[in-house]
């Protein structure tokens, strides 16, 4: 079709409705005017019902079309007060006006040619000057052949000047020919005008109908050329996505790299709440956001990127993905995603559809945990209003929900990994994932090998203090009660292999430059270090002796008191 052709016509005849259209938008109005006609031709051709209906209403207005091609310049000005916009043929006046103004020269030489050859005077000139305007000069031996209807101005030494009426009225005509040429023109658009104001609602209504079309072929070329499915949109409560694709990334991906697809099931008896866990970059935040999307193409008359799909009919898409402040109104990336939040559970109902995307990210670990954990309860429990929800998270003691809530079941997107590296396999699997594996991305991203090396480090002290913790709460009551035995109280370890301290003390000798340290400066650093490691195994052995005496206090009180 010929519509990528057709202008703004709403925006073009919206001007015209306020007098404030210029010449150039007005020959585009023309051409988009022309090339209606030829889409509605098509429409009229077309097998399809509906578009032959729609190419029946389509009205390119020939009359009023016709009439800016005959009285508008093709390449006007931008402004009417420059001039130039009206063709030639459409006001004798304006031709007369232009012509004087272009060839008052050439008029001149004709009329003293005219009047040469009329009174025999082969000397007469044509002249000018500011006194009197233009002139037929005579010279004294001709001046006996001088009409008696001339009428003598001026007397020099050698001639006479005299000036004629129609000398005159030229002149009056040259002089004044560019002042009337802008008033006119402006007077003739200003009466194209009027005669456009009456098309305004026909090109309204015609601008419509080409929107719609322009509308369902764009929705046509994108489902034929990326191979789109045919939904089902119904009126339950049922999303069931048989391999679906983002839109947008499938297209962006390199040549010959196919796009992972993924089921997706939600309703609002059995699976509810979908909780997504899996590592970074794995593709959680793209499922959520191709969710959206095929829900939203599906309604609104598209094809969508599925094999199959199954939609019912959602009010509402809430989503909040992503992270972002506002600086302006003091509020930090937190505070807004808390808001952003609150309007959701504020505003949900039975058939909406919440995306959420690392709920409780931007405070401490517990708070985010609890936040998150008490929303995806919310949406669980509410009795009247059963929205459905997709939550990706690397809060991965939300997994335990789904053992707790009928409706709430576990996802995670696959990985593999093969000698300390991973491969994203994008694939949605049931159950939960326990590992985030953000070290590897880090590195991916180009960290310093030290700082990944030290990342290593680090989470490996904490996964033991971790397990250390767990033993001590949920193990047997044997290891329990000689580990909370009074000797072990005081007995301290002063050689720990995951002591903060120790690690101190290696930081501070690797940042010292041998090659230049003195025996006296040797001598004081080692001095600081010991005295700092003193300070600290002294503050311990208080510590725990105090903890030990809060503690056979406290029996001891326990057993006076029985």
């Amino acid at each position: 079709m010929r519509i990528r052709c057709i202008g703004d016509l709403e925006r073009l005849i919206s001007k015209v409705a306020v007098r404030r259209i210029n010449p150039r938008e007005l020959q585009q109005l023309k051409r988009s005017l022309m090339e209606i006609e030829e889409v509605k031709q098509l429409c009229v051709q077309s097998n399809n019902e509906s578009l032959r209906r729609m190419g029946e209403q389509l009205n390119s207005c020939h009359s009023i079309c016709d009439r800016i091609e005959k009285e508008i310049q093709d390449d006007p000005p931008v402004k009417v007060e420059k001039g130039g916009v009206i063709k030639s043929g459409v006001s004798a006046e304006l031709d007369e006006l232009r012509n004087i103004a272009s060839s008052s020269k050439d008029i001149l030489m004709n009329i003293q040619h005219e009047e040469s050859e009329r009174t025999g005077i082969p000397s007469l000139k044509v002249g000018f000057n500011n006194v009197f305007g233009y002139y037929l000069e005579v010279t004294n031996t001709h001046k006996n052949k001088v009409p008696s209807e001339w009428i003598r101005k001026q007397t020099l030494t050698n001639a006479e000047r005299y000036i004629t009426p129609t000398l005159k009225e030229l002149e009056e005509k040259i002089l004044t020919a560019e002042e009337r040429i802008i008033p006119l023109e402006m007077q003739l658009y200003e009466q194209l005008m009027v005669a456009l104001t009456d098309y305004v609602q026909p090109i309204q209504f015609s601008a419509q109908l080409i929107a719609r079309l322009d509308c369902l072929q764009s929705f046509a070329e994108v489902s034929v050329s990326n191979h789109y499915c045919r939904p089902e949109v119904s009126d339950d409560a049922v999303i069931d996505i048989k391999e679906g694709r983002h839109p947008v990334i499938e297209t962006q991906l390199p040549l010959g790299e196919k796009y992972i697809s993924n089921n997706i099931y939600l309703d609002s008896d059995v699976q509810q709440i979908v909780i997504i866990t899996g590592p970074n970059m794995s593709g959680k935040s793209a499922l959520l956001r191709q969710t959206a999307l095929i829900v939203l193409m599906a309604q609104i008359g598209c094809y969508v990127p599925a094999d199959a799909a199954h939609i019912g009919m959602v009010d509402k898409i809430f989503t909040r993905v992503g992270a972002s402040d506002n600086i302006s109104s003091g509020e930090s990336t937190f505070m807004v995603e808390m808001n952003e939040t609150a309007s959701i559970l504020n505003n949900i109902s039975d058939r909406s559809l919440v995306l959420l995307d690392e709920i409780g990210r931007g405070t401490s670990t517990y708070d985010g945990i609890s936040i998150a954990w008490a929303i995806t309860e919310y949406l669980h429990e509410q009795k009247d209003k059963r929205p459905k929800v997709m939550f990706a998270t690397h809060y991965h003691e939300l997994i335990e929900m789904a053992d707790k809530y009928e409706r709430i079941q576990n996802y995670h997107i696959s990985v593999k990994e093969v000698r300390n590296k991973v491969i994203f396999l994008r694939k949605l699997e049931m159950g939960g994932s326990e590992h985030s594996f953000g070290i590897h991305v880090a590195r991916m991203a180009g960290m310093p090998p030290q700082v990944v090396k030290r990342a290593n480090t680090m989470l490996e002290l904490l996964e033991s203090k971790s397990e250390k913790i767990a033993t001590q709460k949920f193990g047997n009551k044997k290891e329990n009660e000689q580990k909370n035995a009074p000797h072990s109280d005081y007995q301290l370890s002063f050689i720990q292999l995951d002591d903060p301290t120790l690690f101190e003390v290696r930081d501070v000798l690797m940042g010292i430059d041998i090659d230049t340290l003195t025996p006296i400066e040797a001598l004081l650093k080692l001095n600081e270090i010991k005295k700092n490691c003193q300070e600290k195994v002294i503050f311990f052995c208080q510590f725990k002796k105090s903890v030990y005496f809060c503690t056979r206090f406290r029996e001891n009180k326990t057993v006076i008191k029985h």
